[in-house]
């Protein structure tokens, strides 16, 4: 079998190559794309959709590989095809999780892609916290992870303001021009190579005074969490447009945020070395570096309830309480336990009964950590209302509407149901006469009730009672 050849990314190519990157959240890839190009790099960011993505994912990966994979190496290729650059000055970069996750094997199969294309000679960038596979020329300093950290909450900030912003405006495409502005301050303050921690709480204030100024109607609306995989999660391509579908239909999209995710995975590693023993350095560290991330993020939670109404993600301690019952923290494939508990916060502590879970093709620990405890979550929460929804190449999305359209017909019931308890009229006040008549009759109960327990005791006591 020929070896798929394999083209490094050298300190040269930093002056001259430019890295394409496939999306995943639009607001958070803005400002990370804006923090690679301050320590020199050049970025795009990819932006094609439609259906000749999906061909190509097909057209170059074996039909059995996950539906993430398809998608992120279809986008690759696909913006090679349509290319406004010189093909000899671009490199891609993808990440690599270093787990049980296929995920970690994207880049063989991109590498094999490529060349299948013709486009072997693209060098391929590895992005990745464990160091799966090394790129000479692209490296990741202290400083910079601290900044990428940093973009991470400040999209997760954006992201959770606009979703409780734009069901509700008043003037449309006003939550969307404060997403942009919040942007456009996000770079200009991430243009500084050393950031510190009092400059990003100032500049999450202004985000957060920002989305105070969008004008929004006081409403009720449905409210929808979306949880899954993370890629087809968060990512429109992946999930065929979810947010804006349940924005048509007149939802509130709630969905758990990025940095839950990087907190996740620096727990796991505590957790392995609780456990079983292992990675006793690794998990040293790792356990500071998630004291510190779990108290940016408390941070941030105590600047939305001190400077707005919005209502502010959970504590990473709490979400690592839902797991009680329901699953156990060893279960870490994937998104693993933090998928059970993030469908848990929803439904106990954001009070959003109705979840969307995305079920990608392929990813196997999805499955049974999303849909495999569902059984489970409804039987000890009679409330909640969630769909399992799967995502292929080969879905139709009419049908995974459908289902949608389903739990939402359900939520809708639901909630009108417990609209006419509370609104149920109190008993209507009777005349004094009616009023009179009644005290006599529970007088007269009641004196029936005590002689018949006068008359029960004497019978106790052998004696009869006429």
């Amino acid at each position: 079998m020929e070896e798929i050849k394999r083209v490094s990314f050298t300190k040269e190519m930093k002056k001259t190559h430019t890295i394409l990157i496939p999306t995943m959240l639009p607001i958070h890839f803005k400002i990370l794309g804006n923090v690679l190009e301050n320590y020199g790099y050049k970025i795009k960011v990819l932006d094609n959709f439609g259906q000749g993505v999906i061909d190509q994912g097909l057209k170059n990966v074996h039909n059995d590989t996950c539906y993430p994979a398809q998608l992120v190496i279809g986008q690759m290729i696909d913006a090679l095809e349509h290319c406004d650059l010189p093909l000899d000055k671009v490199a891609l970069l993808i990440t690599q999780t270093g787990g049980g996750c296929r995920a970690s094997n994207y880049i063989h199969l991109l590498r094999k892609a490529l060349d299948k294309c013709g486009y072997g000679n693209i060098p391929v960038i590895s992005a990745s916290f464990m160091k799966s596979e090394q790129s000479g020329g692209f490296s990741l300093p202290v400083t910079m992870l601290l900044q990428a950290v940093y973009g991470c909450l400040c999209g997760d900030l954006i992201m959770t303001l606009y979703n409780q912003c734009i069901p509700y405006e008043k003037q449309a495409g006003a939550s969307q021009k404060a997403v942009d502005d919040s942007v456009a301050m996000a770079e200009k303050l991430f243009c500084k190579k050393l950031l510190r921690w009092k400059e990003v709480s100032a500049l999450m204030k202004q985000i957060i005074e920002r989305f105070n100024k969008v004008e929004r109607r006081k409403e009720e609306k449905i409210r929808v969490g979306v949880v899954g995989e993370i890629y087809v999660k968060y990512s429109p391509l992946g999930n065929n447009n979810l947010e804006e579908f349940l924005l048509s239909e007149g939802c509130e999209v709630v969905c758990p945020g990025l940095f839950d995710f990087l907190l996740y995975c620096t727990h796991n590693v505590v957790f392995d070395n609780d456990l079983y023993g292992i990675n006793g350095v690794k998990a040293a560290v790792m356990r500071k570096v998630n004291a510190f991330l779990r108290g940016r993020k408390s941070d941030m939670i105590r600047l939305i309830e001190q400077n707005s109404d919005f209502q502010p993600p959970c504590h990473f301690e709490s979400t690592i309480e839902s797991t009680k019952g329901y699953i156990g923290k060893g279960v870490k494939m994937g998104e693993g336990w933090l998928l059970t508990a993030e469908m848990v916060e929803l439904i106990q502590h954001y009070k959003v009964n109705n979840i969307v879970c995305t079920q990608p093709f392929g990813c196997l620990p999805n499955h049974i950590c999303g849909k495999g405890v569902m059984r489970v979550i409804k039987e000890k929460n009679p409330q909640a209302n969630i769909v399992a929804v799967d995502y292929d190449s080969s879905a139709s999305k009419v049908n995974q509407q459908n289902r949608i359209k389903l739990m939402l017909a359900n939520a809708r019931l639901m909630s009108a149901q417990q609209k006419a308890q509370d609104d149920r009229e109190p008993p209507v006040e009777q005349p004094l006469e009616e009023q009179q008549s009644h005290q006599n009759q529970k007088e007269l109960v009641t004196a029936s009730a005590g002689f018949a327990a006068s008359s029960t005791e004497q019978c106790q006591d052998g004696q009869y009672a006429y």
